[in-house]
């Protein structure tokens, strides 16, 4: 199956590219942006070397039904997704801070846990909690936002008094995350999830919150089924999860964390296709619809034409 690995156009009007892990953003003019959501997949910070056939549809088709159903609580970049992969917005001034915000003891909280850590971002832990338990609220543990490498722990106070965002706004970042959580808990309740923790990257746009880039999806998101939860939890047992945690875990199985001098493992056609399948099998359980695969024979055709017939609008 083919993947849309890197992109390289040249839009009417565009000004530059930047090239992330996994989306392509290119700049239309000072105020607009047009992001293409790639099937690259990073883990540990490092991009695979093969792609996700539907992982970039999958992403950007999940964010944009997320940014409508959120566009009351805070106002969003999205303007159109004129392609499965693509989406149009406003060009904001992003916050150098992503807010994390963990619902459950799992993932990267976890590890900090187990090893014996008891303050995370500057958040008290409880004692004695297990793997995957739910704590008594949800707690914001922010990171920073690297260009290149490691986005690193980072705690409020650290932010306000480092100048990074000032109290007044990351107070605002604070109540918005806290918001768009438990709108995020709600949904995937009603759909037999629980959204266990995510991420939102917050801008500016003429001195007002944005809400920028993904939101809710695998890439950003970790997402357990409702049944059985309880029972794993009493009995030890993994989670039954959604989220990119299980190609971690295939990575760590494999020898691989992204530490110098590791070599990433051979992606197998059969794990890729597992992959693909896992991505779209969220989808269809957090959205709630039949995910429509798009024509893949020639992707970067199809996004030049639906990109340029939509400019031309």
């Amino acid at each position: 199956m083919k993947a849309l690995i890197k992109s390289d156009f040249n839009f009417p009007g565009q000004i530059n590219v930047y090239h992330g892990k996994v989306r392509d953003v290119y700049t239309l003019s000072d105020n607009t942006l047009l992001m293409i959501v790639s099937d690259r997949i990073s883990a540990f910070d490092v991009v695979l070397p093969k792609g996700i056939p539907y992982k970039g549809q999958v992403l950007n088709q999940i964010a944009a039904k997320f940014l409508d159903a959120t566009s009351d609580i805070v106002p969003n970049w999205k303007i159109a997704s004129p392609d499965p992969n693509v989406t149009i917005g406003i060009k904001a001034e992003p916050f150098a801070v992503e807010m994390v915000i963990r619902g459950y003891l799992t993932g990267h909280a976890w590890r900090e846990y187990k090893s014996g850590k008891r303050i995370l971002c500057g958040v008290n832990l409880p004692e004695g909690m297990i793997e995957n338990q739910k704590f008594p609220a949800p707690i914001i543990t922010p990171t920073t936002k690297a260009k290149e490498g490691h986005d690193e722990d980072i705690s409020r106070d650290e932010i306000i008094n480092q100048g990074i965002v000032s109290k007044e706004l990351y107070e605002q970042l604070e109540q918005i995350t806290q918001k768009l959580f438990a709108r995020g808990t709600q949904i995937a309740a009603e759909k037999g999830l629980i959204l266990v923790d995510t991420k939102y990257e917050f801008g500016l746009v003429n001195g007002k919150i944005y809400l920028i880039d993904e939101i809710h999806t695998p890439d950003s998101s970790r997402y357990f089924y409702s049944e059985g939860y309880e029972e794993r939890l009493s009995k030890g047992q993994e989670q039954k999860q959604l989220s990119k945690e299980f190609v971690r875990q295939w990575l760590i199985e494999h020898g691989f964390q992204g530490k110098e001098g590791q070599q990433i493992p051979n992606m197998t056609d059969e794990f890729i296709t597992q992959v693909s399948e896992r991505y779209i099998e969220l989808y269809e359980h957090i959205t709630g619809d039949t995910f429509i695969k798009s024509d893949i024979s020639n992707i970067q055709e199809r996004i030049q034409t639906n990109v340029e017939t939509y400019l031309k609008k």
